[in-house]
């Protein structure tokens, strides 16, 4: 998909989430400590859903579980993007980052087929 195709709909996603906030009167509880704290809740609710589960039943999710499980991922990635928004943080260019970040702390060479930090290396 085009980058700037992607960039316009994630700005679309954020201006309707600003404006649903508006229309709510929520802009006043919507700081960063609080959306980084229902981030983290969404988080746990999504985790929710995993717990007992054997790793055999978690690849294996019947369509309903999967529809629940859709529902925690847009919440998580909502309050994801809402606090990116209030804290002019770009969440694409900071992932691309990070992504570098990360193949320069985990060389393929050093990491392959590895669970290991890269402390570990």
């Amino acid at each position: 998909m085009d980058q700037g195709i992607v960039n316009a709909e994630l700005q679309a996603l954020q201006d309707a989430l600003r404006a649903f906030a508006r229309e709510r009167e929520w802009e006043q509880f919507h700081s960063p400590k609080n959306l980084a704290s229902a981030l983290s809740v969404e988080a746990a609710e999504l985790l929710e859903h995993f717990q007992w589960m054997t790793e055999e039943q978690s690849h294996t999710l019947g369509e309903d579980k999967k529809n629940e499980i859709a529902e925690e991922v847009a919440d998580v990635f909502l309050y994801l993007l809402q606090l990116s928004d209030k804290l002019g943080i770009d969440p694409l260019e900071a992932a691309r980052r990070k992504l570098e970040i990360n193949a320069a702390k985990y060389p393929v060479d050093l990491a392959k087929g590895s669970s290991k930090k890269y402390s570990d290396f």
